[in-house]
Parts: C-alpha cells; sequence; structure tokens
C-alpha cells in the first residue's frame, strides 16, 4: 500500500476553515462550532495537530501584524480594533481552551476509535481467516469424506468405485488447497489406497477360490449326474437302432442327434458359482497395470489346488469324489478360460490337466497294484470312464487316460481269466458227469438259451417230451453259462472305450483260448486221469463234444457281434485241443476197458502143454464177453464211432494179449496144441463179435492169425522169402514169431521121444533163421 500523502495546512485553508464556524465571518452574530468537530477529527486522524497549530499560530501572528498595521493606520480602529481584537482574543482563548478541551476529547473518542477500529480490523481479518479456514476444512472434509468412502467401498467389496475415487480426488482442479500440505501428503497417501485396493480384491478371490474348490466336488457330481443321463439316453436309443451300436457318447452320431437340454451345472437351482469377485479382480488389476501378476498368482493358486485333489496314497473308494471334484476344477477353468479373454491361455489350461491326469493315473495304478478283484478294475474303469465322456466334452485331450484304461483292461482281463479259470476247475471237478434233467419248458428255454450248439441239436432238445435227459452234464451248461458270463464282463470293461477292435478281439481271443485250454480242456484231462467209471467217461466224452461244437458256435457269434460294431474276425484254437481232449478220453476210456480185461485175463487158466486140443473156448471169455457188450452198450451213451472204437481197443487189447502169450517172456514154453486152443478163443471172439454186429473187429487178429498159421502150417521158410513176407506175412512181427519159434522148441528138447526132440530141433534152428533177418533188433 502506498504511504499517506501529509495534509499541508495553509492560511487560505485555515480561513477557510475558520471562517465555517463563522470565526472570521464578521457578518455572523454566532459561532458554529458544529463545524468543529470534523475539522478536529481530520486533523487528529490525520496527526497533523502540531502541524494545524503552528498554521493556527501563524494565522494569528499574521493577524496580528495586519492589526498592527491597520491600528497605525488608523488608531480609533485600531481601538476598537484592540477591542475587538480582545474579543476575539478572548474568543480565541476560549476557543483554545475549547480546542484542547475538545482534543482532549476527541483524542480519547478518537483513541477508544481507533482501538475499536484496530479490534474490527483484528476480527474482520480473523473473520476471513476463518471463513478461508472453513473454506479449506469444508474442502478437507470433502476429500476425506471421499477417502472415508473409499475405504467403505472397499469394505462393501465395490472396488471399482474404490479406484475410481481415488483417480477423481488425483484429478481434482487445482484450488487453495492443492498448495496445502494436507492435499500433499492426501496425494501421497494415494498409492498406499490403491495398494489396500488391489489386497482387498485379491483376498476376495483368494476366497472365491476357496469356495470354489469347496464346490468343484457338487459342480464336477452334477455334471456327471448329468452325462450319466445322457449315456443312458444314448444307450437306449442305441439299443433300439442297430446302426449306432457303433456310436458312442461323444461320437459325430451321437452329437448330431444329442437333443440338448438347458442345464447349466454352474448356475441351476441346485448350485450358483458367481464368478464376479474373479472378473472384478481381473478388472482392478487391469486398471493397475498388474495383470500379469495375477495370472501369475492364479496359476500358482490354481496349481496348488489342482495337487490337493489327489491324496497320496489313493483309495479306491474315494476315487469317484475324486473324480467329481476334477470335473468341477476343470469345468470352472473351461468357464474361465472362455469369458476373461486373454486372461487365461490354453496352454495354462493344458499344463494344469496334464499334471492333474498323470497324477491320476500313477496314483490309480499305485492303488490297484495288490487289488486282485476284477470287478475293482470295473469299477475304476466305469468311474474314469464317465470322468472321460465329461471332460472331452469340454476339448480336453484324454488320450492318455485311454491308453491308461486299455492298461488296466489288460489286467482286468487277466484278473478276470484267473477268476473264471478257478470256477471252471470247480464246476468241473464237482460234477456228477450225470446228463442234465430236464422237468419244465423254461428250464429248457433257461438252458438252451445259455448253450452254444448246432441248430439240429436245439431244434430236437424243444420237440422232445418232458422230462427229459439232455445229452450234456452240468458241466457244460455252467461253462457255457461262465463263459457267456465272461464275454460279458470282458466287453463290459470296452464299453465307451475309444481304441482299436482288433486289440481288444485279439485279448479275448487269447483269453477265451487260454480258458478253454488251460482250464476247460486241462480240467477235463485231470478228471480223466482219476475217473473209472465207464458211464463217467462216456458223460465226459460228450461234454467234449459239445465243447468242440461250442468253440465254432461261440466264434461264430462272437464274430457277429463285433461285426456289428466294426470288430474282426475271432477265431479260436481251442477246437484243436478239445480234438485232443476226445482222442484222450476215448484212450482212457480204452485205457478202463483194459484194466477191466486185466482181471479176466488173471482169471484165465490155460495149459500152455496139453497133450490134445480143446473143443471149445476157456470158461473166462464168456464172462469178458458178456461184460464187455454190456458195459460198452449200455454205459458208453457216447456216439457210435466212440463205441466202436472202445470196442476197437478191447479187441487189440485182447490180441495184443493173447500175442503176449505167445511171444511173451511169462510163458516159457508151450506147444501146438496150446496155440490150437488159443485160436479156439479167438474163433470164438469172433463169433461174438460179429453176433453184435462188429465182425470188423476180428482184424484186431489178423497178426495173432497170420503168425500161427506160419508156425502150424510149417511155412517159416515161405516167411523168410522177403517177396511172400512183404505181401503175405506183413502183419507179423518176425521177433514175435521167432520168441514163438523158440517157445516151441524150448517144449520140444523136454521131449523124450526122438520125433518131439527132432521137431523142437527144427523149431530152433527156424527160430534162428528168423532171427537172423533183422539181426541186432529186440522183440
Amino acid at each position: 500500500m502506498p504511504p499517506r500523502k501529509r495534509t499541508v495546512f495553509t492560511q487560505e485553508s485555515i480561513d477557510q476553515q475558520l471562517q465555517q464556524i463563522h470565526l472570521l465571518d464578521q457578518s455572523s452574530s454566532s459561532e458554529n462550532l458544529e463545524q468543529l468537530g470534523p475539522i478536529i477529527k481530520q486533523i487528529h486522524t490525520g496527526r497533523q495537530q502540531d502541524a494545524f497549530l503552528r498554521s493556527v499560530q501563524a494565522l494569528v501572528d499574521s493577524k496580528d501584524a495586519e492589526i498592527e498595521r491597520i491600528c497605525g493606520e488608523n488608531y480609533q480602529d485600531f481601538i476598537s480594533s484592540v477591542s475587538t481584537l480582545f474579543t476575539v482574543k478572548s474568543y480565541t482563548d476560549k476557543m483554545k481552551e475549547n480546542i484542547s478541551s475538545l482534543d482532549a476529547s476527541v483524542s480519547q473518542l478518537g483513541r477508544g476509535l481507533v482501538e475499536k477500529k484496530r479490534a474490527l480490523l483484528g476480527t474482520k481479518k480473523t473473520a476471513a481467516n476463518l471463513d478461508e479456514a472453513i473454506d479449506n476444512l469444508q474442502a478437507c472434509l470433502r476429500v476425506l469424506d471421499v477417502v472415508h468412502r473409499v475405504g467403505e467401498m472397499i469394505r462393501e467389496g465395490k472396488y471399482w468405485s474404490a479406484l475410481r475415487s481415488l483417480e477423481d480426488i488425483q484429478n481434482l482442479p487445482q484450488t487453495s488447497l492443492s498448495q496445502t500440505p494436507f492435499y500433499r501428503h492426501l496425494l501421497s497417501s494415494l498409492p498406499s489406497l490403491r495398494v489396500q485396493i488391489k489386497d482387498a480384491v485379491t483376498a476376495s478371490m483368494k476366497e472365491w477360490l476357496l469356495k470354489i474348490r469347496e464346490n468343484s466336488g457338487e459342480i464336477g457330481r452334477l455334471a456327471l449326474e448329468t452325462m450319466e443321463i445322457r449315456t443312458r439316453r444314448w444307450r437306449s436309443r442305441r439299443d433300439k437302432d442297430p446302426l449306432l451300436r457303433m456310436s458312442r457318447v461323444g461320437s459325430a452320431v451321437e452329437l448330431v442327434t444329442y437333443e440338448k437340454t438347458e442345464f447349466n451345472v454352474l448356475d441351476n437351482d441346485k448350485l450358483s458359482v458367481d464368478f464376479e469377485p474373479l472378473y472384478q479382480c481381473i478388472h482392478i488389476y487391469t486398471a493397475l497395470d498388474s495383470l500379469d501378476e495375477l495370472q501369475r498368482s492364479y496359476q500358482a493358486d490354481r496349481k496348488i489346488q489342482s495337487d490337493l485333489i489327489l491324496p497320496m496314497p489313493l483309495l479306491l473308494g474315494s476315487l469317484f469324489s475324486i473324480t467329481q471334484e476334477i470335473s468341477g476344477y476343470f469345468i470352472v477353468e473351461t468357464h474361465v478360460l472362455e469369458t476373461t479373454g486373454t486372461f487365461r491361455s490354453e496352454r495354462e489350461v493344458e499344463e494344469l490337466w496334464e499334471g492333474v491326469v498323470s497324477r491320476l493315473t500313477v496314483a490309480v495304478q499305485s492303488a490297484l497294484r495288490a487289488e486282485t478283484d476284477p470287478d475293482s478294475f470295473l469299477r475304476i474303469k466305469e468311474c474314469l470312464i464317465g470322468f472321460i465322456t465329461t471332460l472331452e466334452s469340454s476339448l480336453y485331450s484324454t488320450t492318455s487316460l485311454h491308453s491308461f484304461i486299455i492298461v488296466l483292461f489288460e489286467k482286468y482281463a487277466q484278473l478276470l481269466e484267473k477268476q473264471f479259470s478257478k470256477r471252471f476247475d470247480d464246476i468241473i471237478w464237482q460234477d456228477d458227469c450225470q446228463p442234465m434233467y430236464i422237468q419244465s419248458q423254461q428250464e429248457i428255454k433257461t438252458v438252451l438259451d445259455v448253450v452254444w450248439i448246432n441248430d439240429e441239436e436245439r431244434a430236437e432238445a424243444m420237440k422232445a417230451s418232458l422230462p427229459q435227459s439232455l445229452p450234456w452234464s452240468q458241466t457244460f451248461h455252467l461253462c457255457c453259462e461262465d463263459i457267456r458270463g465272461f464275454i460279458q464282463k470282458f466287453y463290459a470293461f470296452v464299453e465307451g472305450v475309444s481304441q482299436h477292435h482288433r486289440n481288444i478281439d485279439d485279448l479275448l481271443s487269447k483269453s477265451l483260448d487260454n480258458l478253454l485250454i488251460s482250464n476247460i480242456c486241462g480240467s477235463i484231462t485231470k478228471r480223466l486221469a482219476e475217473t473209472t467209471n465207464l458211464s463217467q467217461l462216456a458223460q465226459i466224452v460228450t461234454n467234449a463234444e459239445h465243447f468242440q461244437v461250442a468253440c465254432t458256435e461261440l466264434e461264430r457269434s462272437l464274430t457277429n457281434l463285433r461285426t456289428a460294431q466294426r470288430g474282426g474276425t475271432i477265431r479260436l484254437k481251442a477246437s484243436s485241443s478239445f480234438d485232443e481232449t476226445l482222442a484222450h478220453s476215448v484212450t482212457r476210456i480204452k485205457s478202463v476197458i483194459n484194466s477191466k480185461l486185466d482181471d479176466f485175463f488173471e482169471l484165465s487158466e490155460y495149459n500152455w502143454v496139453p497133450t490134445s486140443r480143446e473143443d471149445g473156448p476157456n470158461m473166462y471169455l464168456y464172462e469178458l464177453v458178456n461184460w464187455l457188450t454190456t458195459v460198452v452198450d449200455s454205459q458208453l451213451l457216447i456216439a457210435p464211432s466212440y463205441i466202436d472204437e472202445a470196442y476197437m481197443g478191447a479187441a487189440e487189447y485182447i490180441a495184443e494179449c493173447f500175442m503176449d502169450f505167445l511171444a511173451g517172456r511169462n510163458i516159457a514154453m508151450m506147444n501146438e496144441n496150446a496155440i490150437s486152443n488159443l485160436l479156439v478163443d479167438c474163433d470164438f471172439l469172433e463169433t461174438e463179435f460179429g453176433r453184435i454186429g462188429r465182425p470188423h473187429l476180428s482184424s484186431a487178429f489178423n497178426e495173432l492169425r497170420a503168425t500161427t498159421e506160419i508156425v502150424l502150417s510149417d511155412k517159416v521158410q515161405q516167411y523168410l522169402i522177403p517177396t511172400h513176407r512183404q505181401n503175405t506175412y506183413a502183419a507179423v512181427k518176425h521177433k514175435r514169431l521167432q520168441a514163438l519159434l523158440e517157445k516151441l522148441a524150448q517144449y520140444g528138447s523136454t521131449r523124450r521121444d526122438a520125433a518131439g526132440r527132432q521137431l523142437g530141433e527144427k523149431r530152433r534152428k527156424e527160430a534162428d533163421a528168423v532171427g537172423r533177418l533183422f539181426p541186432g533188433q529186440g522183440r
């Protein structure tokens, strides 16, 4: 503010002021002292009292000089003037007194006024400062209110609004508040508030992740149940339409025909998953330019959660709930991947998936390492197939899981084969080897629906009157039933498995061949070795025949089944094994018959050096023939070819026993009469064979007759001729002929008469000649 200009009092100005109060106005008879106050106030305000008094004194002096001059010129006037002057002086003195009094009064009043004015000015300044302070405080309060509301927004979860409020604070227009330390401090605290928002939204997302982990099992359960309903619906439709049998859930055909239902596993009546915390967190981190940090944190958290899903070691009973949780986990990941733009990459989700699948397969494999129940493998497969089918729709690669299921399938097939092999062994060993007895039509229908037989035999069984005895025993029926059960369980495992049919068909062929060959054929063979009852042996033969037919029918049935499902032709090698089993069975029947024949031969009483020939056969042969015909015809209820083979075996054994009499080591010597008596027995047997309609059995005695003919007809020399030996006596074994000749020679050496000894010597020479035909060969 520029300094005030000091007032200068002149005589003119003082004259004017005095005239205003009528002190110098001669025409006025009164004094206008009211005007004196403003003049004094003006002098007091300007603090010019001394100057004014000097000016007044100068005016008085000038007036005195003027008076003296006037008095000098006009004394009378001077005298009058003096009197007037005295009057004026008195008035002046009086005025001085008044002025002094007034000045003191004004000075006192002015001092009070100045103090009051000063106080008033101070008060106004204070009021202005207060107004400014109030305005600033109100501005601060407004800012603080925004900051406070930021805190409330954070607590209420309104993170984006809180962040926008901070931006509004930072972008406030420039005011007097902008220059205050408070405002600078407030601006410096904004980063920490952003950190609070960031921490709060991160905590909200962490809490959301925890809830997602808790709800993953429920999400997976709903997804698996929905897929199960879809699978059952498709199976029902596939069973009605043969053209759809090769298609499974998730195939192109099923996807085209699938009637989609509006069911969202993430938002339904039972469960609603709110992804707002995640979206809000992504939004906030994006606004804070920290999305990379959130992506890394989210991936790490989800990785930890995926690791916590699988406990080690894994309990098989908890696998279903674990697959539910895994399904829910990746359904959430799929939704996040599809709805958050570039926040999640497919590669990150694939890494999580591959890690979970790898740990899952290792855990399941470890849990199944000591498992021996194939049903456990089947339950695990069903659980994994449902899991695979559910997530295949979410475009997750399940190739490794399908490969793992094939590995489980191979182990399952081994255990299933082992399980059924035990059952087959029990069935065969517990069988009573008696034909099945059927009493009702329903029973025969049930049995025929199980067994594999040709159409002709099936028709005969259906036409036969009830009750009836079927050709086969319980072994054949139960084994066929279990084979069907084995095949059903076998294919039950591969239902829904995406794999080449050829691999499965080959494995089925190998498993069936192992069961049929190692267990059924093997057990039948072992049972044969311990069975001596001919009727039971006959039943075993019948069963083996039907198993042989069943192999062919089973091949055809399985091939038709697989052709309908784009499979290949199934070949079984077990049929040849049943051929061997049948041959072994017939051999066993022959062995049992022969052992009984041995009992009859032990009863035989032959005189090997009789003096005469007998007219009839040995008595034991009547019993032998009676037993043979009775047992073979009544107990061997098998195919005529096998019965004939049993008869032929018996005839060959009898002929072999007779040849053992003639050429064996047990009899030291014999004569021609004993040989003739043995031929009588042969004649009797041939007659009996002809009586029962089997004359061809006589061929079993060809060697015996040819050998004895050489001896009795004295044709040894002809036998020595190669052409005769090859054409006429091909059935004769030279060593046996040599042994017979030696026995006759031994008998001749014991004769006392010359003719007998001479004949004995002849037989010895003939024996030596026959022995020289093939030197070095034993009997």
